[in-house]
């Protein structure tokens, strides 16, 4: 007991700075230590949401119930998309339009051709014949971008800038 008092004795100094050493060294993890501890319990919280008294495990239950029901929703919704495409390739999409004078005697180009037609390019072209006397509307169906009944130079032109999009 002697011999550890006279090493006391002979290196005090050193043991006091070995020891002021240590206690900075701990002193700095324990300052660490709260850092990681204060970021968990700030991702806990978030993870709760402020939510008291809940579980983690309940929690994620929850969370991957809710996560299934997304899912069923997207797929219905996906569903749904699907359908409408396919409905709207069938409406009409496409529109040409042709304004003409149909008499020579006549001004402003009162008479039109106008077409309307589907993805498929079926669908019909509509007429107006303007006359001092008369005016006269009539309708021929298309299909395929043709129709089965003779078509005038107009209601060509009124299909083919349906067809390209030309919407002068």
């Amino acid at each position: 007991m002697e011999e550890i008092k006279q090493i006391i004795e002979i290196y005090n100094v050193e043991i006091t700075i070995g020891t002021l050493v240590a206690f900075f060294v701990l002193l700095a993890l324990y300052l660490i230590a709260e850092i990681r501890i204060s970021k968990l319990k700030n991702r806990y919280n978030q993870l709760v949401r402020g939510i008291d008294g809940i579980n983690l495990e309940e929690l994620l239950i929850e969370n991957g119930n809710k996560m299934d029901k997304l899912q069923d929703d997207f797929l219905r919704l996906g569903n749904k998309v699907d359908k409408l495409e396919t409905k709207l390739t069938f409406a009409i999409q496409k529109v040409g339009f042709v304004r003409y004078n149909a008499f020579s005697d006549m001004g402003s180009e009162l008479s039109f051709s106008i077409a309307f037609l589907d993805n498929f390019l079926n669908g019909f072209v509509l007429t107006s014949i303007y006359g001092r006397e008369n005016s006269i509307c009539y309708a021929k169906p298309i299909k395929n971008g043709k129709s089965q009944y003779p078509l005038s130079v107009e209601e060509m032109q009124a299909i083919d800038r349906a067809i390209k999009g030309d919407y002068e």
